[in-house]
C-alpha cells in the first residue's frame, strides 16, 4: 500500500475535496482522483462515492483515513527512528500559549542555550485550537496548550499530549468580597468576561452557569488578564482568573467548589514525532520540570497574558 496515497486519502477526509487536496499538494485534481483510484484497487474496496459535484469517502474509505493516521505516523517514527541518539542538531517550532511559554519553556530554552547550542528553538503565541491546525499541518513541532476540567480539549487522532502541570481558577469580582467560595448564582445578572481567542474558558463560564441554574450573559471578550482585571475593577463584569495569581487590590478572586475549575497545561507533539533528537531533548526537560516543580509552587500567569 503505497503511503503517498494514504496521505491523499487521509488529507480528502480532512478536507473534504479533491480540489483543496490538489491545491493544498501542488497536483492537478486529476492526479489526485487517480491516486485515490489506485489506493481503492490497491484495497480491494471503493474509497470514495459522488455527491452531486463533489466526492465524499464510503465507510471503507473513512475506515481506512482512521487507519492511515495510525499508518503514516509509524513510518513517520521509523524514519525519525533512524538514528534516535544522534546529537540532538536543528530548529525547534514551539508554539503556545503565553504562560506555558513563560512557565514552562523559557527556563528550558535558556538551559540549552548554555548546553545545546545547536538546538535553536522558535517560538510562537498560539492558543490551544491554533496550534493543534499547526501540529497536524506539519507547521509546528511542540504546542504548549491548557484546557479546563469543565472544558476538555479533543487534539486529534494525529496528536498526542502529555499534561505538565495543573492550577486552579477562581470567580473574578470587584473587591471587597468575602473569601468563601464563590455563589456563582449570585451573579447571573452580572456581564460575564471571556477570552477573546479560545473559547475554552467561555464554555467553563457556561456549564458553571448552567449548574448554577442560569444563562451567562458574554458582554466582553478579552485576552490579558491585566485587561480582565481593568474591567472587574471599573464594575463592567466577572470572569474566571487564576486563583494563585496576585491581583491588584481592587479584584478578589473567590474560590470555587462543586465544581472546581482546573486550568491544566499539556505538551502536544504529532504521533511518531517525539524521538527525533532536539523535540526529545525538550520533551526530557519538560518532563523533569513537571516532577521537580509541583503545580502548587507555580505562579501561573493566564492563558493569555
Amino acid at each position: 500500500m503505497d503511503t503517498r496515497r494514504l496521505h491523499l486519502l487521509l488529507e480528502l477526509s480532512r478536507l473534504g475535496s479533491m480540489r483543496e487536496v490538489a491545491e493544498t499538494h501542488r497536483l492537478t485534481t486529476s492526479t489526485v482522483s487517480q491516486q485515490i483510484a489506485a489506493l481503492a484497487k490497491e484495497t480491494g474496496a471503493p474509497l470514495v462515492e459522488p455527491i452531486g459535484r463533489r466526492v465524499r469517502l464510503t465507510p471503507a474509505g473513512r475506515r481506512l483515513a482512521d487507519h492511515a493516521v495510525t499508518i503514516l505516523a509509524a513510518v513517520d517514527a521509523a524514519r525519525l527512528d533512524l538514528d534516535p541518539h544522534a546529537e540532538p542538531v536543528g530548529t525547534l517550532r514551539v508554539g503556545g500559549f503565553a504562560t506555558g511559554i513563560r512557565v514552562s519553556l523559557l527556563p528550558v530554552v535558556a538551559e540549552l542555550a548554555l548546553t545545546h547550542a545547536q538546538v535553536d528553538v522558535v517560538i510562537s503565541e498560539y492558543e490551544p485550537v491554533e496550534a493543534f491546525a499547526l501540529l497536524a499541518d506539519d507547521e509546528l513541532d511542540l504546542a504548549l496548550t491548557y484546557d479546563y476540567n469543565l472544558a476538555p480539549a479533543s487534539p486529534g487522532a494525529a496528536l498526542e499530549a502529555v499534561p505538565l502541570w495543573s492550577t486552579a481558577w477562581g470567580l473574578g469580582v470587584p473587591a471587597p468580597a468575602a473569601d468563601e467560595p464563590a455563589d456563582v448564582a449570585a451573579y447571573a445578572d452580572s456581564p460575564w468576561i471571556v477570552n477573546s481567542r479560545n473559547t475554552a474558558d467561555e464554555d467553563a463560564v457556561r456549564t458553571l452557569a448552567s449548574l448554577a441554574g442560569f444563562t451567562p450573559r458574554i458582554a466582553h471578550q478579552i485576552d490579558s488578564l491585566d485587561l480582565v482585571e481593568d474591567l472587574i475593577t471599573a464594575g463592567y463584569g466577572v470572569g474566571l482568573l487564576p486563583a494563585d495569581r496576585p491581583t491588584r487590590e481592587e479584584v478578589t478572586v473567590l474560590p470555587l467548589a462543586d465544581p472546581e475549575v482546573v486550568l491544566t497545561a499539556y505538551a502536544v507533539t504529532r504521533r511518531g514525532r517525539s524521538t527525533w533528537p532536539p523535540l526529545r531533548l525538550v520533551l526530557d526537560r519538560l518532563a523533569a520540570q513537571r516532577t521537580n516543580s509541583p503545580p502548587a509552587q507555580r505562579r501561573v500567569g493566564s492563558p493569555g497574558s
